[in-house]
């Protein structure tokens, strides 16, 4: 009685410290990780780990990027940044999983998102890891508004790349290689994880800003206008000399 009391408990609490130490499990040996979720092990508490740890990283990072601006910015990034990833997953999950079943794929939903959040976990660590750098930047150099935008950018590109490799090896894995209609499901996974790139960049520029430009008051949202790619072309423009970006 006593022993089904504490597993009850453990099991009603929303989260833990245990929870974080799914990343090192994934990091240190992923494809050992893969092949559990290819076998349906424990896959509700892996999904709630990995949701609890890159929720949690990722709110880290956005209120880093948030605190170039103000206070109010520092806690609208935190809240947007894990909503941005969280929203990319809920547009893009069906397709990838569909697209899948229709060329010979036989895992499940919760596999697909499994392996889904494994690389969005792998992207918010590295991130927050990033994080003491990007701390660094905007202390020495406090007004260089563009080239602080440029950074992010930059080290969201490779931690969302690194991501990227582990939600490709994860799919292999999951899926395996040696099944009917494997080439065809890897094309499909790859032209996935462009659209993924996309429509994450399209939704970040939709429900900026994250960082909040120098001297303008706080905004929750900017006015929708131009796309993500013509500003960060102005914004390289702007520290080339070559033009000033409102």
């Amino acid at each position: 009685m006593a022993d089904s009391a504490v597993r009850s408990s453990k099991v009603s609490r929303p989260f833990s410290a245990q929870d974080f130490g799914i990343v090192e499990k994934i990091l240190r040996d992923r494809y050992a990780f893969f092949e559990e979720i290819r076998e349906g092990v424990g896959l509700q508490a892996k999904m709630k780990s990995m949701l609890v740890s890159s929720v949690t990283f990722f709110a880290i990072y956005g209120a880093v990027m948030g605190s170039s601006h103000s206070l109010f910015q520092t806690i609208s990034s935190g809240v947007k940044l894990p909503l941005l990833f969280l929203a990319t997953l809920f547009v893009c999950v069906p397709s990838l999983y569909f697209f899948s079943l229709l060329f010979g794929s036989n895992q499940s939903l919760r596999q697909s998102l499994s392996v889904i959040l494994t690389a969005i976990t792998v992207t918010s660590v590295l991130l927050l890891s990033c994080a003491p750098i990007t701390l660094f930047f905007l202390l020495t150099t406090p007004s260089q508004y563009q080239f602080f935008k440029l950074l992010n950018v930059a080290i969201f590109t490779i931690s969302g790349l690194m991501g990227v490799v582990f939600l490709y090896q994860g799919i292999k894995v999951v899926s395996g290689s040696d099944t009917e209609g494997a080439t065809t499901r890897k094309w499909v996974l790859i032209a996935w994880m462009f659209v993924y790139a996309f429509v994450g960049s399209q939704m970040a520029w939709t429900i900026r800003p994250f960082i909040g430009a120098p001297g303008t008051p706080f905004e929750i949202f900017r006015q929708l206008g131009g796309n993500f790619y013509g500003n960060i072309l102005y914004s390289f423009g702007e520290i080339l000399g070559y033009m000033v970006v409102r």
